[in-house]
């Protein structure tokens, strides 16, 4: 499948869609979206738009989201409430990395 974007012309206003995408599909996956988009009562463009659309908010909210147990959602509050002294090993790290990076 390609996907290209052009320019459109520059005539903007809140509904002006000033974009184009195109993109090379099967015969049977027109047909499939089309028959989809029959169902829900939309043009071709409107169905794929809005599915597009969705998937990519979809696929944004599940990488910028971390989802919590209540257990791990718990640990968590309570080591920002109540640090634990860094150990021995802890410290010996910190210590290699600035004298590593000099800082």
């Amino acid at each position: 499948m390609q996907l290209k974007v052009r320019d459109m012309p520059a005539k903007s206003t809140a509904k002006t869609r000033d974009e184009r995408l195109e993109a090379r599909v099967s015969r049977d996956q027109k047909a499939l979206f089309q028959r989809a988009a029959e169902l829900q009562g939309r043009t071709l463009t409107d169905f794929v738009i809005a599915s597009v659309h969705d998937a990519a908010v979809r696929v944004i909210e599940e990488t910028q989201t971390i989802r919590l147990s209540a257990a791990d959602s718990r640990a968590f509050a309570e080591a920002l409430i109540d640090p634990r002294e860094p150990n021995a090993r802890l410290k010996a790290a910190a210590q290699r990395y600035l004298k590593l990076t000099g800082a």
